[in-house]
């Protein structure tokens, strides 16, 4: 009963997500310890975010740029490779703590750069992207600098973001189902919080529209701030 509560949390975080074209992901993530146990965390999220992310692109359809795919895909095929080989030697007892060091340093500090708007740095994005997500399940803003030097348009930018992160937490789904992970086990839980994420983003697509998004950023930006620090005491109290 206690999973429960994940269903309206994943509603909430895509719907996030669907105003934002990022964010919800990483709130999603911060969440879940305590919900259900470390070594579900990140494959559950993984599933999840694959529905939330290929519903809010299918929903703004009309702004998918395919030009941006088959570069992404090829460094996030190597990413989830390299991410599952760490992912294996990670003791998941302090997996919480490892995700909410990381979400720190993608809500504080700058990513990191990728030179130029071409293939190369589509490909480096994909690895990034793909590779971190197999650790810390949400990767932050990089990709959204990436885009903006192709296209500052909200639509397209929240669109493609779902996009390219639909081919990024496919690959994890596979690379966890290889690693031996059952989603099948979770088949209650997960149906109901793909559920929940699609209807959530084609709340966020409803919504976009109406919401200020600098003033959104600064109070997301301390919320995940709080639950990263949450993520981090929680291996040291169990």
């Amino acid at each position: 009963m206690n999973e429960l509560a994940l269903l309206p949390i994943a509603f909430l975080t895509s719907s996030v997500a669907g105003v934002m074209g990022m964010g919800g992901g990483i709130l999603l993530i911060a969440l879940m310890p305590g919900f259900v146990p470390p070594g579900a965390i990140i494959p559950l999220h993984a599933a999840t975010q694959l529905a939330s992310n290929s519903s809010r692109a299918i929903f703004g359809w009309r702004h998918i740029d395919l030009r941006i795919l088959p570069a992404f895909a090829l460094g996030a095929l190597l990413g989830a490779w390299l991410g599952s080989e760490i992912y294996q030697s990670l003791n998941l007892h302090w997996l919480p703590a490892i995700i909410g060091v990381l979400i720190l340093y993608l809500a504080w500090l700058p990513p990191p750069r990728v030179g130029g708007g071409g293939h190369w740095a589509l490909v480096a994005l994909g690895f990034y992207q793909t590779g971190l997500g197999m650790i810390a399940g949400a990767t932050g803003p990089l990709g959204a600098a990436v885009l903006l030097r192709r296209n500052r348009d909200r639509d397209w930018l929240v669109v493609n973001t779902g996009a390219y992160m639909t081919l990024a937490h496919a690959m994890r789904v596979a690379a966890f189902f290889v690693m031996g992970f059952s989603f099948a086990a979770w088949w209650e839980l997960l149906l109901g919080m793909i559920i929940a994420s699609i209807a959530g983003s084609w709340l966020g697509t409803k919504l976009r529209a109406g919401v200020g998004q600098v003033q959104f950023q600064r109070w997301f930006k301390w919320l995940v701030t709080v639950l990263a620090i949450r993520m981090i005491v929680l291996p040291f109290l169990s």
